[in-house]
């Protein structure tokens, strides 16, 4: 468990952040915010990602599939999919992984 531990935001370029909300080994929940037109860059990883849209509207693509997402929506990306967004509207994103990214520690 993260103890209540606040963590930083850090900043990933061209107005694209996120900050570690809670964390465990086998879990992490993250918040990111995109401003309109910033790109989630395509890539994979092990782990499996739950994303919950808190604001503003997405286009995502996995495995080659697009969908353009909203407020209150949410999606899996399975373990090692291909997968990015775009942001249609500056946005909020709440990301979960099972298990926890150790690369955004």
């Amino acid at each position: 468990m993260s103890d209540g531990q606040t963590f930083p935001w850090v900043d990933l370029g061209d107005g694209v952040r996120r900050r570690i909300l809670a964390e465990t080994p086998d879990a992490m929940t993250v918040e990111v915010e995109i401003p309109k037109d910033g790109v989630g860059e395509v890539h994979n990883h092990p782990h499996v990602q739950t994303i919950f849209v808190a604001e503003g509207r997405f286009e995502f693509t996995v495995d080659g599939q697009s969908r353009i997402v909203g407020p209150g929506d949410s999606l899996i990306i399975p373990s090692n999919a291909v997968h990015g967004c775009v942001a249609l509207e500056n946005g909020r994103l709440i990301d979960s992984f099972t298990p926890r990214r150790d690369d955004f520690l």
